[in-house]
Formats: structure tokens, C-alpha cells, sequence
């Protein structure tokens, strides 16, 4: 067990953040530095060099990573070859009845593993898992002789109902491997044992695909910090909102995915949980795109029904966060049609926007904000006059506005996509904005808030201490967690609750025995469960928690039809219910920190005065005093309009709207409605 000084570090896709506790003296370091493409491991170091950091008096390391997020969504993905049943050689394109566009008549799809590159063995299960062909293991060396000849680094073993009886995929895997040059064998039910062929096979494709990347990514960052006198082990976050070794993450590398916007999210959770406000709507912008969640009752979100993009599904638990392509690099430009549009197409950080001063020509977000004066103009320099230029080149003479009112609409647009996302995870969801305080973080998420919040009607806006580097304390202060899932997929009255109950068991077990093997500091850990619960005849699922391991027949039949009234607003009491899925997730507690520490206390004055003052257009010019939030009081009372300006971002305080702020350092906005 290990105390002593934590980094977190979290790779997005135009900054690296750094984040070093100490949590022995109270003290906190920090650094944002550009994110190096393709390879992340030289802004990695770039941000410890930035910190002043002496990597051999660091104790744990906890990696916030894009690789596999990036190699996904630009389909950069090794070449992967796939064994399946015979007759099953397209199940990665069967999906499940949808199209790209929900009204168009056509649609681009690319499946993760070419077809040619998919073959077929004779076997076969049945969906209770007894054989009915036997294995052909003749037929399995010689496919993946073929596929090595092909050129495939990785390989998938998928076959039909190895969820109720995996010993053919076992027994194919292990024959591959005799002929394979690589570890780089998934089996898909090791991954995922669920009932749907489809997604287990998407999920452990995407799985395969990515494992070479990561690991060679991973092998070669924790080889670099150990060349620099780190002694200890790296960490790696994962999208269920917990974190892994580098040792062991490659293995299952799909469960990196989403890893950057998951650490924002746990941030947000610990944040929330001692600012008294348990119930969040998190909003990340960053320079690239917007991530957003909904945290209830101080829990992230976690769903195990993820689509990263249409037709990947990833059916790993993971936080649920939907993205937007509206970035503070987010290029704004006229179409042919003659109507302003905002991303998804971004600058990024090479060569950024034009304020940036590094050669970009497209006008940005970012652009729209200092022409607004909501970014201060004298640090962009001869940038500054360029990014004006270019407004009214590309987007005020095209729509016959002036240069303020076509940055105005650049920020509405953008403005409109970030709350449409929003209401996607609340409304969507049944759930009412005004029941929650939104949680604004990223370089970029501050600026827009306050407007948002009032387009949501949301009454309070929480600013964490250090809203550009929320994603890297993420990965400081998130959990261990380890999640199981196990198909049963019976009706709930023809199931044999001592089933249950073993199943829920050697779930938790496995997971307190993988976190017992981590050698970090803990405080405890605690056991999740939940079932996937359906009324039979129906598709989707629900998942329903459970108070134990040992759940009667009567309860479980109880909880789900009370979820299902609370999500649909329908009792169906005629129809019986089906038990698909098993969960439990098993989660290593780690210390709070204590996050007042992020902006320093010597640095605080008695009174909040501002440094400066700036015209700022709020539908016209107001002069707007500027504070730097390092010098504000902890017994902060503020009414806008009003610019906080720190090292990582800059808040907006529109006029009519009230700060004050908590014991952590904690903006807190009023939003009149």
C-alpha cells in the first residue's frame, strides 16, 4: 500500500493536463501543455517537465488516455481477423434494423473487420449451450494460417452462444495460438457474456482492433517514465468511470474507450458530492468537442449499452456521455445553402484557431469569443486583428451582419448544439433540468454556461477550482472498479434463484480479488448489483438495482416493475418479466482528497477587486470589470456582468446573475430565469 504524492494526467485532443497532489502537505502543482499526435507520450512527459515534477518522488501515476477513443472514431485500427460459426461470417453487419439518418433513404457503414477477412469453422451451439456440431479444429488452424497470410495482427473468436457455453471459443482460441504470432487473441465471450450476438461480436472486434495499439502506446509511455525514475505503477483509466494497471489494461482495451470524458465525470462526482450538490449536469468543453452527463444522487451514469458511433455499439459498462462536435477549435463557416454552421469540424491545437497566432485560416469558436472581448485581446496580439479579419471575411459580409453580431451567432449555434446535447441526457430521460445545478468544466466551458443555463432553465452553475484540468483531477480521485456481467436470459418465474445468488457471488469475489492485487491505498471496497430486466416479448432492457446478492424471486419482480413505472409512467402487471443479464460492480475505494487545495489559500484576498476592466458584448458593449480567480475570496458575493480569468480558462458572468462561492474555492452562479 502507497501514499504520498498522486499525478493524474489526461490526454484530450488539443491539451494534456497534469494534476500532482501532495496530500501530506496540502499542496497541488499544475500543467496544460499541447496534446503531441500521433503519438500522446511526448506531451505526457512535455507536462511533468511543464510541473517541475521529479518523477521518482511520485507515487502512482493514473493516465487519462485517447488512444483508443481516436483510433475508433478515425478507423486507424490494426488489421484484425475473425473466426465464427459457420454460416455466421456477417455478423458484424446483421445489426439491429437501424439506419444512419432516422428519416434518410441511404447510409454509409464500414464494418470494423472487412468481410474477407472473416471466416467461417464448423461448430455449433444451441442458446442453452449444448453442442450440436462439434468443433473443427482442423478448420480453426487452418483459418488462422489464412489469416496470418492476409496480415492480421490481431484475432477475434466469436461464436454463436458461447455466452451459455464458452469451451468452444476456449478450445479455438487455444489451437489458434499454437499457429499465432502474437498474444493478440480475443474471445468474445470473455469479454462479454451476453446473449446478443451482434453486439458481443462488435465489442470484442473493437476490442481486437485496438489491443496492439494500446498496448504499444502503454509499454512505451510506462517505459519512458520509468527511464525518468517513476518506480511504481502506471494506472489507466477506463470508460466505466475506474482504472486498471497498464500491466493488465491491453487485455481489455475496449474498456479504455471513452476513458478521457469518463475521469471528467468522477471529477464531477467528487466535486458535487462536497459542494452539497449530488444531482449534476456535467459540461465539458474542451477545444475539440463537448462531452455531458447526468449525475443523480452523487453516481455517474454507467451503461453497458454504449453506440460510439452508428453500428459500434460497445457493450462494456461505461460512463454515459454523449459528445457534440462544438469545441472551442470548432470551425465556423458558411454552407452552400447560404446558413451558418459550427463544426463538427475542429482546428484543433496544430494549427488551432486563428487567435492562436500558428497559421490557422478558419474562423473558430474561440475566434468568435475574444472578437466579443470575452477573451482578452492584448495577450492574442497582431492574432487578434487576423481573427477580426477573418470574421468578416468568411461570416458577416456572406450574412450582412457586422463583425460582433456574426461572432454573437457563432456562439449561439454552438451554444444551441452543446444544450441540445444536454436535454438529450435529460429530458430524453425524463428527467427536468431545474432539478439540477450544471457542472461547467474544459478550457472552453466556463465562457458558454451561464448562457446555456439559461437556455436549459438550470438555476445554478458549479465552477470547479480548475475547470481546464477537471478530466486530469479525474483521474486522481476516481475508484478502482471492476464490472462482471453474466446472461441468464429466463423468465423470472422459471429461474432458479440459488443461481442467482451463486452468480452474483463469484462476480463479486473475482472483483475483490483483482482489486486486492492492486498495491495503492484504499479505504474499502464496495459491491454494486444490478439485473437487465425485460417483460417478455420486448427488446431492450432495464437495468434495475438490487440491495443485495441474495435477491428473493418477489423483490426482484417488485424492483423491476417499479423501474419501469418510474421510466415509462406504465404498469403491464399481466406480462411477466425476464431476467437477462446479472451485474455486479465491485469498487476499490481510494481517499478523498481535499480538493481546496487546487487554487492556493495564500493567494486569496479579504475582498474580490477587480484587476481590470474590458468592453464585453452582452447584445451590446458593456464595460465589464475582470477578476483573477486566484485572488477571489472564499466569502465571495459578485453580480454580473463580470470576467474571472485564471491559468486554465475564463468564466463568463452574464449581467443580472449573482457568484458567491464554497469552501473549496466553487463558483457558484444564480441564474435569474
Amino acid at each position: 500500500m502507497m501514499a504520498g504524492l498522486v499525478a493524474g494526467v489526461d490526454v484530450g485532443g488539443t491539451f494534456t493536463d497534469l494534476v500532482i497532489f501532495d496530500p501530506d502537505h496540502g499542496t497541488v502543482r499544475l500543467a496544460k501543455v499541447p496534446t503531441s499526435l500521433p503519438n500522446q507520450a511526448p506531451g505526457v512527459l512535455a507536462a511533468f517537465d511543464a510541473a517541475g515534477a521529479d518523477l521518482s518522488a511520485i507515487d502512482l501515476i493514473v493516465h487519462g488516455t485517447t488512444t483508443t477513443t481516436n483510433a475508433v472514431l478515425e478507423r486507424a485500427l490494426c488489421k484484425t481477423g475473425l473466426i465464427t460459426t459457420e454460416g455466421f461470417r456477417d455478423v458484424l453487419e446483421l445489426g439491429r434494423r437501424t439506419r444512419p439518418q432516422a428519416y434518410g433513404m441511404h447510409g454509409r457503414f464500414v464494418p470494423i473487420i472487412p468481410r474477407d477477412l472473416r471466416l467461417e469453422v464448423p461448430e455449433r451451439l444451441d442458446a442453452r449451450g449444448r453442442v450440436l456440431t462439434p468443433l473443427d479444429e482442423v478448420a480453426v488452424e487452418k483459418a488462422a494460417l489464412a489469416l496470418l497470410e492476409m496480415g492480421c495482427e490481431s484475432l477475434v473468436i466469436h461464436f454463436l452462444h458461447a455466452y451459455a457455453n464458452p469451451e468452444h471459443e476456449k478450445r479455438a482460441a487455444e489451437v489458434a495460438a499454437r499457429v499465432w504470432h502474437n498474444d493478440y487473441i480475443t474471445m468474445g465471450h470473455a469479454l462479454l457474456s451476453e446473449s446478443r450476438e451482434y453486439e458481443r461480436g462488435v465489442t470484442a472486434a473493437v476490442n481486437a482492433s485496438v489491443q496492439p495499439l494500446l498496448e504499444r502506446y502503454v509499454s512505451r509511455l510506462a517505459d519512458q517514465l520509468a527511464d525518468r525514475g517513476y518506480a511504481h505503477d502506471l494506472l489507466v483509466m477506463n470508460g466505466n468511470g475506474g482504472m486498471v494497471s497498464a500491466r493488465l489494461v491491453s487485455k481489455e482495451a475496449v474498456k479504455t474507450v471513452m476513458s478521457g470524458p469518463a475521469s471528467g465525470v468522477m471529477a464531477a462526482v467528487a466535486t458535487g458530492r462536497r459542494a452539497g450538490m449530488p444531482d449534476l449536469l456535467t459540461y465539458d468543453m474542451g477545444g475539440t468537442s463537448t462531452d455531458v452527463a447526468m449525475i443523480r444522487a452523487g453516481k455517474a451514469p454507467v451503461s453497458n449499452e454504449i453506440e460510439v458511433e452508428y453500428a459500434m455499439p460497445i457493450h462494456v459498462p461505461m460512463v454515459d456521455v454523449r459528445t457534440v462536435g462544438a469545441g472551442g477549435g470548432s470551425i465556423a463557416r458558411i454552407d452552400a445553402g447560404g446558413l451558418l454552421r459550427v463544426g463538427p469540424e475542429s482546428a484543433g491545437s496544430t494549427p488551432g484557431p486563428i487567435c492562436y497566432g500558428r497559421g490557422g485560416t478558419r474562423v473558430t469558436i474561440s475566434d468568435a469569443n475574444l472578437i466579443l472581448g470575452r477573451l482578452p485581446a492584448e495577450r492574442f496580439g497582431q492574432a487578434a486583428e487576423a481573427a477580426r479579419a477573418a470574421m468578416h471575411d468568411q461570416i458577416a459580409r456572406p450574412l450582412g451582419l457586422s463583425v460582433e453580431q456574426a461572432a454573437e451567432a457563432v456562439v449561439r449555434i454552438a451554444n444551441t448544439h452543446m444544450a441540445g446535447a444536454i436535454r438529450m441526457v435529460s429530458i430524453s430521460l425524463g428527467a427536468d433540468p431545474r432539478d439540477f445545478a450544471l457542472f461547467a468544466f474544459g478550457g472552453a466551458g466556463p465562457l458558454h454556461a451561464v448562457a446555456l443555463a439559461r437556455e436549459l432553465a438550470v438555476p445554478r452553475v458549479l465552477i470547479p477550482a480548475r475547470p481546464g484540468i477537471t478530466n486530469a483531477l479525474g483521474c486522481v480521485v476516481a475508484d478502482l472498479r471492476h464490472d462482471f456481467v453474466r446472461t441468464l436470459n429466463r423468465p423470472l418465474d422459471s429461474v432458479d434463484i440459488e443461481t442467482v445468488h451463486a452468480v452474483l457471488a463469484e462476480q463479486e469475489a473475482e472483483g475483490r480479488r483483482l482489486i486486492a492485487q492492486e498495491k495503492i491505498t484504499l479505504t474499502g471496497t464496495r459491491a454494486e448489483y444490478s439485473a437487465d430486466m425485460q417483460f417478455v416479448g420486448q427488446t431492450h432492457l432495464l437495468r434495475v438495482p438490487l440491495p443485495s446478492a441474495t435477491p428473493g424471486r418477489e423483490e426482484m419482480q417488485r424492483l423491476f416493475e417499479a423501474a419501469y413505472h418510474a421510466r415509462f409512467r406504465v404498469d403491464l402487471p399481466s406480462i411477466k418479466a425476464n431476467l437477462v443479464n446479472l451485474n455486479v460492480s465491485v469498487n476499490g475505494m481510494r481517499p478523498e482528497f481535499d480538493l481546496s487545495a487546487l487554487i492556493d489559500p495564500i493567494l486569496r484576498k479579504d475582498r474580490a477587486e477587480p484587476m481590470a476592466s474590458r468592453p464585453v458584448w452582452f447584445g451590446g458593449w458593456v464595460e465589464t470589470p475582470v477578476y483573477w480567480r486566484d485572488h477571489l475570496p472564499l466569502a465571495l458575493y459578485l453580480t454580473g456582468p463580470a470576467i474571472i480569468e485564471q491559468m486554465d480558462t475564463t468564466t463568463i458572468v452574464e449581467p443580472g446573475c449573482v457568484v458567491t462561492s464554497d469552501t473549496d474555492g466553487n463558483l457558484i452562479v444564480t441564474v435569474p430565469q
